[in-house]
């Protein structure tokens, strides 16, 4: 069996101490997995292509042997989007991807350069990697859940809404998540919240698509 490398993408102005990446690194490190979360550089003005050289680096240097999952949160989703459509055909494949609470299409932020909007291409996610999953919260000021089942039935990827999940970041409460810790260690799905409550599902399942 292939070892795991998890890949951690945090979004504009980065993961503070008690945001849920900085908690699943630290449960992954006890658990012996091998997990990174670099720092993009200019957290808090970001430029799409040197986020990108990053991302893309840091890829390229994980050993084709292993099983390679990747996090996003936020703006490190729509980079992943990015990543994804503008990506050559021997780039390193991720096996399996979890966006989490990508901003949503029409939002603009003035320290934010070329992030957003991203591009939303079904193809590209496939040959970026073997499976994709959308986490979103009702209740995002950044991502509408009208705007989170348009971006999965576009993306054609599986889609768990939580309840009042909001940004599904620390002011929402989301420091400690269980459920992203067995998603990241055994592709657990449907992605529930952080008192274990099941989600709205929708977005596209493995081998059929359909609306909701």
């Amino acid at each position: 069996m292939s070892e795991m490398h998890v890949l951690l993408v945090h979004g504009f102005g980065g993961s503070g101490p008690w945001h849920w990446q900085q908690w699943l690194s630290g449960r992954l490190d006890e658990l012996g997995v091998t997990c990174e979360m670099p720092r993009l550089p200019k957290q808090d003005q970001p430029v799409l292509q040197e986020w990108l050289a990053v991302l893309r680096a840091r890829l390229e240097d994980v050993p084709a042997e292993s099983e390679l999952v990747v996090a996003a949160h936020s703006c490190g989703a729509a980079l992943w989007l990015h990543h994804a459509a503008t990506i050559h055909g021997t780039a390193r494949r991720a096996d399996r991807v979890l966006l989490v609470a990508p901003p949503g299409p029409d939002w603009r932020h003035p320290d934010v350069q070329g992030i957003v909007p991203y591009p939303v291409d079904a193809h590209a996610l496939r040959r970026a990697a073997g499976s994709t999953r959308l986490v979103i919260g009702s209740g995002d000021p950044y991502l509408s859940v009208q705007d989170g089942h348009y971006l999965a039935e576009n993306m054609r990827v599986a889609l768990d809404v939580i309840p009042d999940g909001e940004h599904l970041n620390t002011d929402a409460g989301y420091g400690p998540w269980p459920a992203v810790l067995r998603w990241v260690s055994h592709g657990t799905t449907p992605v529930a919240d952080r008192f274990e409550t099941q989600p709205q599902t929708g977005g596209a399942a493995p081998s059929t698509f359909r609306l909701v």
